[in-house]
């Protein structure tokens, strides 16, 4: 594998996940909402930046098209966790990251499951949309946790990442639905073996009471 620029800012991507989690462990709020916000946007944009960049200069790897996902998914569990955490487990907040992380495991799953015939799942254009409301309302969502203590602030910006992370989890479930019924359609029947039709053995006189 070549550490390219566009691999590099993937693998950076997988390292800043844990992040977003881990400064609310050590600094102080406002403080660590600040920080992980900044975090969590600066890798959402080189989730745009490196598959720009590995097309631009010709870089596409096959660690990339692996690992690219994995980060994305690493990134938009671990922020939800924390959010829910932050908000005490709003319910508002729960529902829709519940079925966004629950998408997320399924899909994972589904590409697994198939193999090599993975490739019949293949990222679709509102998949991308998805990810893209999925980054926004993460970011509106942090904004609004530092900004707890400028109500008039927060007053807009927390109803605005409600409707963001809803809209995030009505599209995910959309194409988690569109996923699972093309990995059904693809997956092989199951393999019944036969067993081998036994010849009749050739009749002994006398053995069958016959007329």
């Amino acid at each position: 594998m070549h550490w390219t620029l566009p691999n590099l800012l993937t693998v950076g991507r997988l390292v800043a996940a844990p992040t977003v989690a881990a400064v609310f462990l050590v600094l102080p709020r406002p403080l660590a909402d600040w920080i992980a916000l900044t975090v969590f946007v600066l890798s959402a944009l080189t989730d745009f930046l490196d598959g720009y960049l590995a097309r631009l200069w010709k870089q596409e790897s096959r660690f990339g098209r692996m690992l690219d996902p994995i980060a994305d998914k690493a990134m938009v569990v671990i922020a939800l966790t924390v959010l829910t955490a932050l908000t005490g487990l709003d319910m508002l907040v729960t529902v829709p990251a519940v079925v966004i992380m629950f998408r997320e495991i399924l899909v994972s799953g589904l590409r697994e499951f198939m193999g090599d015939r993975s490739k019949t799942l293949g990222v679709t254009a509102l998949a991308r949309w998805k990810t893209t409301v999925q980054m926004v309302a993460i970011a509106v969502f942090f904004l609004a946790t530092g900004l707890e203590q400028v109500p008039d602030v927060n007053f807009v910006a927390k109803p605005v990442g409600l409707v963001l992370l809803w809209l995030a989890a009505a599209i995910t479930l959309v194409t988690g639905w569109d996923y699972l019924t093309r990995a059904l359609e693809d997956s092989p029947g199951p393999n019944v073996q036969q067993s081998p039709r036994s010849e009749p053995r050739p009749r002994e006189p006398g053995v069958d009471g016959g007329a």
